[in-house]
């Protein structure tokens, strides 16, 4: 099977500028590509978690991959999926994520021997002439048909700043950039971006009388059409600082029975004949498939050791055994009134509610188990040497379960 095929049987592409050329390229390992990423923050999620793959498996098809920070858009912001406008962000929090996304890259990506690239499009963007860029690049570019564009559709309802306005225009001329820099004939992103990228083929296009190519890969949603990645406490982060191993390992274990098959297909790298045999798989034989998904994901992520250690852990959960790499939550002497601390307490100290009344919600709507026991009465109530050794396992939910023991 070639690689294009196989992305294709794994339900990874979406839109292509010209299938029989992007084909050639990718197959016979000629294509320069660049997947652009927007330091918003100093972690990469599992939003990104499929272009990282993606590259992956163009790499191994020996193609050369170029991972474009975004030092220079980010302090524009890209209105593509927002119904409001970004955060402006300063230069040296910009920097700081460049640094943290560079780390978390290489485990995906082999950057030795110019086998792939990181760029920062701040080195060209922020030195930009006004004037020069206007008569340049914007000359290229016809407003009406920019707003028809789906990501300056879903802003003007809202109000579509001058700011948002150029990002289209930026990430062209990067495009442009990188095809003059680096031989770079391909773009490839989420179905989001299609409206950008193709605005950085036509730019290539009308600059240079050149072709050069854009493919988007299929967004990640869940069988509700929700984007995956997002839990409760905000975004699933590869950062271990963020989302532990553990906590990541749990969110792949707890997909839907409709979307594992999917999730095996588009992000592990587990042959699609060793995939389809799971298509017959049902009832707790699913609840098998989650766990080779959740391993093979944090095993990608954060490595063997710590797959394992997430895994033995859920298994934990259910078995009574070692609890040792659970997320755990710490209590101190403080938290205790007369010797006492009451569960409404112990589900907000460990944050598994925001607050005592979300808690008393939860405890009196049966959501609550510490021990293996459910507690209905919200004046229940722990003494600190339950706490002691390897603590309590509290539950709220199937889900969310923290080991609370006492501070040391």
């Amino acid at each position: 099977m070639t690689v294009f095929d196989e992305l294709k049987a794994r339900g990874l592409l979406a839109q292509l500028t010209d299938e029989e050329e992007i084909k050639e390229l990718i197959n016979n390992g000629k294509a320069t590509f660049y997947i652009g990423f927007d330091p918003t923050a100093d972690s990469l999620h599992v939003g990104h978690f499929m272009a990282l793959c993606l590259m992956k498996r163009m790499q191994m098809a020996g193609n050369k991959p170029i991972a474009l920070i975004g030092g220079g858009t980010a302090m524009i912001g890209d209105p593509s999926g927002r119904s409001d406008m970004r955060t402006m962000m300063t230069k040296e929090t910009i920097q700081h994520n460049v640094d943290c996304f560079k780390k978390q890259m290489s485990r995906f990506i082999d950057f030795s021997d110019g086998k792939a690239l990181m760029v920062n499009n701040a080195d060209w963007l922020l030195n930009l002439n006004y004037v020069e860029l206007l008569r340049d690049v914007g000359a290229h570019f016809s407003v009406n048909r920019m707003l028809t564009a789906e990501c300056y559709k879903q802003r003007m309802e809202k109000g579509l700043s001058f700011l948002e306005f150029n990002y289209m225009i930026m990430q062209s001329f990067d495009f442009l950039t990188l095809y003059q820099k680096y031989g770079c004939n391909m773009q490839f992103g989420g179905d989001d971006q299609w409206s950008n990228m193709l605005g950085g083929t036509e730019l290539i296009r009308r600059k240079l009388g050149k072709d050069a190519y854009a493919m988007t890969i299929t967004l990640l949603l869940n069988s509700e059409g929700k984007k995956m990645g997002k839990t409760q406490k905000g975004a699933v982060w590869l950062d271990p600082n963020k989302t532990t191993p553990f906590e990541f390992y749990q969110y792949w274990r707890n997909v839907s029975d409709a979307d594992v098959l999917k999730c095996l297909r588009m992000l592990t790298f587990l042959p699609l004949e060793q995939i389809d045999e799971m298509d017959k798989w049902e009832g707790s034989q699913l609840n098998q498939a989650k766990e080779i998904l959740a391993y093979e994901l944090t095993n990608l992520v954060h490595g063997e050791e710590e797959a394992k250690k997430a895994q033995e852990s859920a298994r934990a959960l259910f078995t009574g055994g070692n609890a040792a790499e659970m997320p755990t939550s710490e209590l101190t002497e403080a938290d205790f009134t007369d010797g006492k601390i009451d569960i409404l307490g112990v589900l907000v100290k460990s944050g598994l509610s925001a607050s005592r009344s979300e808690a008393r919600r939860a405890v009196e709507q049966g959501g609550v188990v510490v021990a293996d026991e459910k507690v209905t009465d919200v004046k229940t109530a722990y003494a600190p040497e339950q706490f002691d050794g390897e603590g309590l396992i509290v539950r709220r939910g199937k889900k969310n379960f923290k080991r609370v023991v006492m501070s040391k």
